[in-house]
């Protein structure tokens, strides 16, 4: 650790390897934070930002313990068995299971959406403690799916520990500055969360299909959802201003 530091300190390759990281790490966080945005503008008021904050903790805390076993880590990539021509190795296994988990939510909410039920218990305050811990056990499995990619795709990048740590530090404190302005845009804005959870379909789905062994790059998936997110922006703006000419005059 002491000499990633002075590696850090004395090489400019290295700070240039820091901020690629950092930059993909702090993408790699959007799918995560978007999860933990929609999944915590679920609970009662009082309690979203606690479960925000507990959720990106566990999501820094999970990243540190993964790094400490970098060993661990890097035998989680080779396979455990073949099927359907293709070796599964735990990640793989790991990102099946979480994209699974991802697009069985998303489909759940989407359907609340469309067809909310009055009487959901999710909104019932006299199981607020039921719902909160059902939250963060949601927000923990879904912090070590990402956690385990984000961690292996920073140690395909480089072996530097030093690295590795603060870029995943700077992520997570990114993470935690962006939660709560990103939960109450989608909060107040009721046609994003719709766009929210099709974002995690999308996400669900690329990482059942990387399990499986294809490849999706990356750079297609986060175009696609910046293209959207523009387009939705568009439709805000014309909302808006559709509203304030149809306000009465003071």
């Amino acid at each position: 650790m002491l000499e990633g530091l002075n590696a850090l300190m004395s090489d400019p390759a290295a700070w240039v390897a820091l901020a690629t990281i950092v930059t993909m790490e702090v993408v790699l966080g959007i799918d995560n934070l978007i999860f933990i945005s929609v999944l915590s503008n679920k609970l009662p008021e009082e309690h979203r930002v606690k479960a925000r904050r507990i959720g990106i903790g566990l999501a820094l805390v999970l990243r540190l313990l993964l790094l400490a076993s970098i060993a661990w880590i890097v035998q989680l990539t080779q396979p455990v068995f073949e099927a359907f021509g293709h070796g599964f190795s735990w990640r793989d296994l790991t990102l099946v299971a979480g994209g699974l988990f991802l697009v069985w939510k998303a489909t759940k909410e989407i359907h609340h959406t469309i067809d909310p039920r009055p009487n959901d218990d999710l909104f019932d305050t006299r199981t607020v403690g039921i719902g909160f811990a059902a939250a963060i056990g949601q927000i923990i499995l879904l912090d070590l799916v990402f956690s385990i990619d984000s961690i292996i795709t920073a140690v395909g990048m480089t072996d530097n520990i030093a690295i590795m740590v603060i870029a995943v530090v700077v992520a997570v404190s990114v993470m935690l500055f962006a939660a709560t302005p990103l939960a109450d845009f989608i909060e107040r804005n009721p046609t994003v969360v719709m766009l929210a959870l099709s974002f995690l379909m999308l996400i669900g789905t690329t990482l059942i299909a990387e399990g499986f062994g294809a490849h999706v790059p990356k750079g297609y998936v986060y175009a696609a959802m910046a293209f959207s997110a523009a387009v939705e922006a568009l439709n805000i703006l014309a909302r808006r201003r559709r509203e304030a000419a149809s306000a009465p005059a003071a």
